[in-house]
């Protein structure tokens, strides 16, 4: 036998021996092992959001101790990228083309999940659960992106239906964070005002490094605005709402899913987001719906770090995984990326701690084949950082 057939065999043996095992896998994927990617700013203005991926983790490792899946753990790759769309872009690329990651998942921010989207999709690397509502994951849709998060479009739009209809306001007033965002959610208000009839009296952008609100709260004010709708950060949302307060201007609140971390809110304003409305995305953090206390009690309980606090934004870090994991659990043994995307397109009024999911076979002029929650609900902040649930689930479709 000469060298060259003898290595061919050799080589054949090893990956069919390989291939038997289950050794031989998808990329991020061993026979023991699920590489899964994400990041969330842990520092900088948006720190607040960082617990979205803490929270994440802590969901994979609750996982884990209860035997994984398929006899596969979950090995969690998350960085800091400070909403930072260039540090995102760079540790995405390093962990993917470094480590290998069989998909991603959460993901804060519409501006750094944009910095990123090509680059997964063009790879077939499916991106599950963003945490962000933005158009830009359905239009168009990519056939390896699912989105959970309700699209702030739908939220501003419920927002403001509610203020024209069972508030009675007449003139409405945006102050969004000049990206997308806050673009985002500007779009649905100005939709919603046109539907009524209605256009907005000011709009009033918001640079991230802005630190001085005054000039943005003169011209909300000289608008008589009798609504204001904030789709900024947290930072700047406290600011805002601080400074109207200093300045006599007081309107009705009302912002994004982002800004309903009521305990959060009412801490870092010193009590001056009580009245406050909000869309929501789950279920509230005292709820008694048993899968969130079972989460509350497997993964908070078990796997937070001291500091950290049970809140919307650490289980939403769960609930925007849990359609991938359902996906994963159906796969089997057989944990293909194709396999996933069959399996997550096969999720019919899957319902975890947020809106029923639901996906389609993928359509690239369908958006909502993609889309996979249509529903929010509308709280207000109380004192104390209590919620008052003013509506039931809202669809818009």
């Amino acid at each position: 036998m000469n060298r060259r057939l003898l290595a061919v065999l050799l080589v054949t043996g090893v990956l069919v021996s390989g291939l038997c095992s289950g050794v031989m896998a998808e990329e991020g994927v061993t026979d023991t092992e699920i590489h899964i990617g994400s990041w969330g700013p842990q520092t900088g203005p948006a720190a607040a959001w960082g617990s979205v991926p803490r929270g994440t983790d802590a969901y994979f490792k609750m996982i884990n101790a209860n035997g994984g899946i398929n006899g596969r753990k979950i090995v969690y790759h998350s960085f800091d990228d400070s909403y930072n769309p260039a540090k995102t872009k760079a540790g995405v690329k390093e962990l993917q083309e470094g480590t290998g990651m069989f998909a991603w998942v959460v993901g804060v921010g519409s501006s750094p999940g944009l910095a990123v989207r090509d680059y997964l999709m063009e790879r077939k690397i499916p991106w599950v659960g963003p945490a962000a509502g933005s158009l830009h994951w359905i239009k168009p849709p990519h056939k390896y992106l699912f989105g959970v998060y309700p699209l702030y479009y739908k939220e501003a739009k419920a927002l403001v239906r509610y203020a024209v209809e069972n508030l009675g306001k007449k003139r409405v007033a945006v102050a969004f964070q000049n990206d997308e965002y806050g673009k985002n959610g500007l779009k649905g208000a100005i939709d919603e005002l046109a539907a009524h009839n209605l256009k907005p009296v000011a709009l009033v952008p918001v640079e991230f490094k802005d630190t001085d609100m005054k000039p943005h709260v003169m011209k909300l004010r000289r608008s008589n605005a009798d609504m204001v709708l904030l789709w900024t950060s947290v930072g700047h949302a406290v600011r805002l709402v601080g400074t109207s307060k200093a300045m006599k201007f007081a309107p009705q609140f009302m912002s994004t899913s982002t800004c309903s971390d009521f305990p959060l809110m009412i801490h870092i304003s010193k009590g001056l987001w009580e009245g406050v409305i909000t869309a929501a995305f789950g279920e509230l953090p005292d709820s008694d719906n048993p899968l969130l206390q079972t989460y509350k009690a497997e993964a908070y309980g078990k796997f937070a770090a001291p500091k950290e606090r049970w809140g919307v934004f650490y289980y939403a870090g769960i609930l925007f995984a849990e359609p991938l994991v359902e996906a994963i659990k159906r796969c089997g043994r057989d944990l293909t990326r194709e396999r996933l995307v069959k399996e997550l397109e096969g999720l019919r009024n899957f319902k975890g701690i947020g809106p029923v999911v639901n996906y389609k076979p993928f359509d690239p002029k369908d958006p909502n084949s993609r889309q996979g929650t249509h529903a929010t609900f509308l709280v207000q902040c109380l004192k104390g950082g209590k919620s008052k649930k003013l509506t039931d689930w809202i669809t818009i479709r």
